[in-house]
């Protein structure tokens, strides 16, 4: 904090006093003063008087701003201190270890031997007793922030405030599904009369998104994601009812923008070493995809209890066919050297009113309304970072998918569905403000995708 002021201080209130006692002086020493004498005495009191005043609450507001640097100050040298115990800004970091990341610190706080090094430039003296010039100051090195690779479509480090960060991503899946249909009946258990459909249902999709985010504050951050996806399926089956020794392929692709998403993400707390970070999230999820009621199914005039056509849609849809808001909650506890992370999310879809679908020669089937199942998520994780530039993250991913209603009645047929993944990231930190990120999950339950594999760049502006 500056002393000059106080020195202001000082100098004014001795002026002030030797005035008084000059002006207390003259009216007991001299009594031919005239009175309009004393009162230009006392004007010129007042005024002093009025001018400390004054000085005094410049002094206030100076102080006043002091202390708030001193708190930021403390926040930055707290952050950075957790920073270099877990090696690095993690997912989901509070804003002054996101203002880190951006170089935004003002203070650091460098160790060296597990023991801090003071930076006031003092000599030392050494074992001799004589001095040996100054020290504290630590030799020069990389100071650029260390990341944990992002493996959730969450993150957790909030963007600065005033900050812009654009984060162009790159992902592709693919999942193989077996289905055995046994169509006709049984004399005895190991015998059946009729035919055996056997499918086989082979998935790529792959999914370029652009997702910018911006600080508001350095705990309110807003973020847009608007993703383009081509979808490619091939179905391998022998028709029902009809005999045939020859597998039938049909092949179906899609490509269109996907569902835009606009979310927002709050920190509520100041976490720090061996304390959790809470942040909240809330997401809105569009449909301007295109969603499974436009595109064309392979139908004669029905869908439902028709024989005729595979009854597959002719072009795979982009979007999910409902708009959502998905409410959640994110967690991090840093604890040296590594950092624990996860989330909590529940996905709710609102229903759509009279929805009909296309089937061939330009006719639609009416089917009402339609609520897709909401979703229930968690995900948990470890990131830890291998040297200044490079960090490896495990995690575990689970999304439970509800049952689907039309016209408020179960649809025959829909049951609850879990999706789990295993996932596994990798990211190298290429500057200050650009960095590569792998991720790589793999399906733990039959209805997730095999395989998938992430490719983001983040960039910070």
């Amino acid at each position: 904090m500056k002393k000059q002021p106080f020195y202001n201080v000082a100098a004014v209130a001795c002026s002030a006093f030797c005035l008084s006692s000059s002006a207390v002086f003259a009216q007991t020493g001299s009594s031919s003063v005239a009175g309009e004498d004393a009162s230009g005495s006392v004007d010129i009191l007042k005024r002093d008087v009025n001018d400390l005043t004054r000085q005094l609450e410049v002094l206030k507001r100076e102080l006043d701003e002091e202390r708030s640097k001193l708190r930021d100050l403390r926040r930055s040298v707290r952050a950075e201190m957790l920073a270099t115990q877990r090696g690095g800004a993690a997912q989901g970091m509070g804003p002054a270890a996101s203002n880190g990341q951006q170089g935004q610190q003002g203070q650091q706080v460098q160790q060296g031997g597990g023991q801090e090094v003071a930076q006031s430039g003092a000599p030392a003296n050494t074992q001799d007793g004589q001095a040996s010039g100054p020290v504290g100051v630590a030799p020069e090195r990389n100071n650029r922030q260390r990341e944990v690779a992002p493996i959730f479509e969450q993150p957790g480090i909030l963007t600065p405030r005033g900050k812009f960060a654009l984060e162009p991503s790159l992902q592709y899946s693919y999942s193989s599904n077996n289905r055995v249909a046994l169509v006709g009946y049984t004399v005895i258990p190991a015998l059946l009369i009729g035919l055996v459909d056997v499918r086989q249902v082979k998935s790529n999709t792959l999914t370029g998104a652009a997702t910018g985010r911006y600080g508001l504050t350095n705990r309110l951050e807003l973020e847009m994601r608007v993703p383009y996806v081509y979808r490619s399926d091939s179905t391998i089956s022998r028709e029902i009812f009809t005999g045939s020794a020859t597998d039938n392929v049909f092949q179906t692709s899609g490509k269109a923008i996907g569902d835009a998403e606009v979310s927002a993400r709050y920190q509520f707390n100041d976490g720090g070493a061996d304390r959790p970070y809470f942040i909240g999230t809330m997401r809105l999820k569009s449909r301007t995809g295109k969603d499974p009621f436009e595109v064309i199914t392979d139908c004669q005039t029905r869908c439902v209890g028709n024989t005729t056509g595979t009854g597959l849609p002719l072009e795979l849809p982009t979007g999910s066919g409902s708009y959502s808001i998905q409410p959640g909650l994110t967690w991090l506890f840093p604890s040296d050297p590594a950092v624990f992370f996860g989330s909590f999310s529940y996905q709710y879809n609102i229903e759509r009113k009279g929805v009909s679908r296309r089937v061939l020669n330009g006719e639609s089937e009416f089917l009402g309304d339609i609520k897709a199942g909401d979703i229930i998520g968690a995900n948990f994780g470890m990131g830890l970072a291998l040297n200044d530039k490079s960090s490896f993250s495990v995690g575990f991913d689970m999304n439970s998918v509800g049952r689907t209603k039309q016209n408020g009645v179960t649809v025959p047929g829909s049951v609850r569905t879990v999706l789990a993944s295993l996932l596994l990231g990798y990211s190298y930190r290429y500057s200050d403000k650009t960095s590569f990120s792998l991720s790589i999950g793999t399906g733990l339950t039959r209805d997730t995708p095999d395989m998938t594999v992430t490719m983001r760049v983040p960039m910070s502006f």
